[in-house]
């Protein structure tokens, strides 16, 4: 696993090489080293020759990112920092290295969408190929053969029960270690401005304080009381139908991050919805995340990152260190360091400012 990281590097490093010999070579194609040869032979029958200085190209080597795209960022309670990307499989930073699982090592996926630990210490995997179980030895592959749904995993949650739940294109499946049953909800509209779409996708599923499920899809937000499955949408002053992410804080509200209409708060009653009222800028918002002093985060495309703490919202972007204005998740680990993933990989706040962690790091 640890040449999978080589490998990553090996890539990166003959990309830069290439370039090094590229720029050593004339414009007419002469050698520059042969120019060198050619000028010492000069000098030794002209002595009055002033000797000609050669400048070689100096270029700097930097370790390249863990991934072009890191999407999902989870700690497990080992204390192993899983970063699941868009094609890369899944790295795991266990505090010494980093090492890659990919198909070779057993993985069922390239793009990892969800990332759980369950009562048993297992680590579940919503991929493009389906789910995937790690017991900390092995992995185990889940997909439409053994009853689920659709490969296309989007979402996934592990309820209070134990009980896995799982999004996928063409619908939910919830999966007790033994066998896949389906869940209905309503088929909706399909939505092309977003690519991958289909009237069953399920964006999200959150389980509530009152043990409500909640599911993000093309048509707002379903509710299933273990009885009863009510919607809120755009009738009910929810700002865009397409729900990505659903989010309960610790005061109990509802935080519904939409792909074309930004950020919802629903009290239980009524929305606000700061995006749509220009509070904050940034329509495109793909998860939430609560940190450990109930403060709210999410990433809003072409606008970095935000952090509201109940009050204020606080704008974080290129001028503190973000160099990538497509965000897609934010992550805080056990000693409290705020992490976010997205386009150009793996970033870490310091203090106000991101760094950006390659596959060398800084990781501390």
């Amino acid at each position: 696993m640890k040449n999978n990281v080589l490998l990553h590097r090996m890539k990166y490093y003959i990309l830069l090489v290439s370039i090094c010999i590229t720029s050593c070579i004339d414009q007419d194609g002469t050698n520059v080293q042969e120019e060198i040869t050619i000028a010492k032979n000069v000098n030794s029958q002209k002595k009055q020759t002033t000797p000609q200085l050669v400048e070689y190209p100096t270029i700097q080597l930097t370790a390249p990112p863990i991934s072009d795209f890191v999407r999902r960022i989870f700690q497990d309670s080992n204390g192993n920092l899983w970063l699941g990307t868009n094609g890369d499989g899944v790295a795991r930073y266990n505090g010494k290295f980093l090492e890659y699982f990919t198909f070779k090592e057993g993985f069922g996926g390239a793009a990892v969408r969800s990332i759980l630990e369950d009562r048993d210490k297992n680590i579940w995997f919503g991929t493009n190929g389906g789910v995937t179980k790690y017991d900390g030895t092995t992995f185990t592959n889940y997909t439409e053969k053994e009853g689920l749904a659709d490969n296309n995993v989007w979402s996934m949650t592990i309820d209070k029960d134990g009980m896995l739940w799982i999004g996928t294109l063409q619908g939910i499946n919830t999966f007790d270690g033994a066998s896949f049953k389906s869940f209905l909800l309503p088929e909706t509209e399909e939505d092309h401005r977003r690519g991958v779409t289909s009237k069953k996708i399920v964006h999200s599923i959150m389980q509530d304080s009152k043990n409500r499920m909640w599911f993000g899809t093309n048509g707002g937000a379903y509710i299933y009381d273990g009885k009863t499955l009510t919607n809120l949408s755009e009738k009910d002053g929810l700002s865009d139908n397409s729900v990505n992410d659903i989010l309960e804080d610790t005061q109990g509200n509802f935080w519904l991050a939409t792909h074309f209409k930004g950020i919802s708060k629903y009290d239980g009653t009524t929305f606000t919805n700061y995006t749509k009222d220009g509070v904050i800028a940034g329509d495109e918002v793909w998860s939430l995340y609560e940190d450990q002093n109930g403060h709210i985060w999410f990433p809003a495309e072409h606008y970095g990152v935000y952090r509201y703490d109940g009050t204020t919202f606080t704008n974080f972007y290129k001028d503190q260190g973000l160099t990538t204005n497509g965000v897609q998740s934010v992550f805080q680990d056990r000693q409290g360091k705020i992490w976010a993933g997205g386009w150009q990989g793996l970033f870490r706040k310091e203090k106000n400012t991101f760094v950006s962690v390659s596959i060398n790091g800084p990781w501390k």
